[in-house]
């Protein structure tokens, strides 16, 4: 099967361009596309959370995939080393229309599948080698690792709503009650309390559950 592949960053751009120049390319080579696949998404996220992801586990031998360029796959190299090492590993052939790039069975591509293969998994094992240099680094220099104290605070929805909470539970309400009123879970109502270090009781809480 021949798959056309086309990627745009924003809702503001457009897919025309690049649907042209595959049909133009494929009326050219003779080729028929049995499906198009289209995504709006950043180059930047991760291949397999996108749709090329889904369409790379779904091609096997002899399938081929059309772009306009290879910078339609991702935006680092290393992405894109990775995503042709998946093509060759399944077989796959890929046509890019811009850079003139051909991946197939040829002796050529094979090597070339392989540099890129080797260089993602060498690329890989240099950041685990850096991160665990810096966390070791950290550790020896005294410092605490992990989520500083607080950081949950101002990410959570109630953020910035002490007075409201502190009138609400003197009004005596129960943690239920009170996350009910400021439409968050009791969960997130428990975290946000016990991240600020509020004082209060729920003796009030505990009978309403009993109710």
């Amino acid at each position: 099967m021949t798959y056309a592949y086309i990627r745009i960053s924003t809702d503001k751009q457009h897919t025309e361009n690049q649907r042209f120049e595959v049909e133009n390319y494929c009326s050219r080579e003779g080729l028929h596309v049995d499906c198009w696949i289209e995504e709006t998404v950043s180059g930047s996220k991760d291949y397999s959370q996108r749709a090329l992801g889904r369409l790379l586990r779904r091609v096997g031998r002899d399938d081929l995939i059309v772009c306009a360029e290879l910078s339609r796959l991702g935006r680092s190299l290393f992405m894109i080393m990775e995503i042709l090492s998946v093509c060759m590993s399944r077989g796959c052939r890929l046509h890019t229309i811009k850079d003139n790039y051909r991946l197939g069975d040829d002796i050529s591509s094979k090597v070339l599948a392989f540099a890129f293969g080797l260089s993602a998994e060498i690329e890989r094992n240099l950041i685990r080698q850096r991160t665990r240099e810096a966390l070791a680094r950290l550790r020896a220099e005294g410092r605490t690792l992990g989520r500083p104290r607080g950081a949950l605070g101002r990410h959570n929805k109630l953020h910035g709503r002490d007075e409201c909470l502190q009138r609400l539970f003197a009004q005596g309400l129960g943690v239920t009650e009170v996350a009910r009123r400021m439409g968050v879970s009791r969960t997130t109502l428990y975290r946000y309390l016990h991240d600020k270090d509020f004082r209060i009781s729920f003796q009030n809480d505990a009978r309403n559950n009993k109710k």
